[in-house]
């Protein structure tokens, strides 16, 4: 779901509001169940109409946008590097990875710090959902959404239903593996 708004447009009151509504419409949920077995959790976060989620153990670091450098001759999704506390990292829209499709910045847009072979990789994504918890129970077949399904579907390990959003299981490690990840160059 994308409720982005001007917020540059808006009254601080209707600001306010705005915050509520989008706090409201990400409510919490069940409470958290701390011995539950099979229980699978997982910072959530969206790219477009999608909600994904990442292993608590996959994402290292969730940073607002960074000042970037351009790194020449690489794949138009590799933005460039950052310096992040003295480590440089490289910055990957990965909506436009996965679709080719280049993201919109929104104040909501965070970036997902995951490790890899020789370092760290950022992700861009639009909005960053906080902890969800998953169990078996709410296991679904993937529902098709779009044509797009299948350069998700190469790092969706497994779909979850969770008030009226489908959430995929985002495996940051397939992703960084992946060889037409790990070839930036162009």
């Amino acid at each position: 779901m994308n409720d982005s708004v001007n917020l540059a447009a808006l009254s601080p009151f209707e600001v306010l509001l705005d915050y509520e509504r989008r706090s409201l419409a990400h409510g919490a949920g069940a409470p958290e169940r701390i011995d539950a077995p099979g229980l699978w959790r997982g910072i959530g976060f969206r790219i477009g109409e999608r909600y994904l989620a990442s292993s608590l153990a996959e994402v290292t670091e969730i940073l607002a946008m960074p000042t970037l450098a351009p790194v020449p001759g690489t794949q138009s999704w590799l933005l460039g590097v950052a310096n992040v506390r003295g480590n440089l990292i490289a910055l990957v829209d990965l909506r436009q990875f996965l679709t080719g499709a280049r993201s919109l910045l929104f104040e909501t847009s965070r970036v997902l710090v995951v490790r890899q072979h020789g370092g760290s990789v950022g992700l861009l994504v639009d909005e960053v959902l906080g902890q969800r918890n998953f169990s078996p129970e709410q296991a679904i077949p993937p529902l098709v959404l779009d044509h797009d399904d299948a350069n998700y579907a190469r790092y969706v390990v497994e779909n979850y239903a969770l008030g009226d959003a489908q959430w995929g299981q985002f495996s940051m490690a397939a992703l960084v593996r992946a060889s037409d990840f790990t070839r930036a160059a162009a």
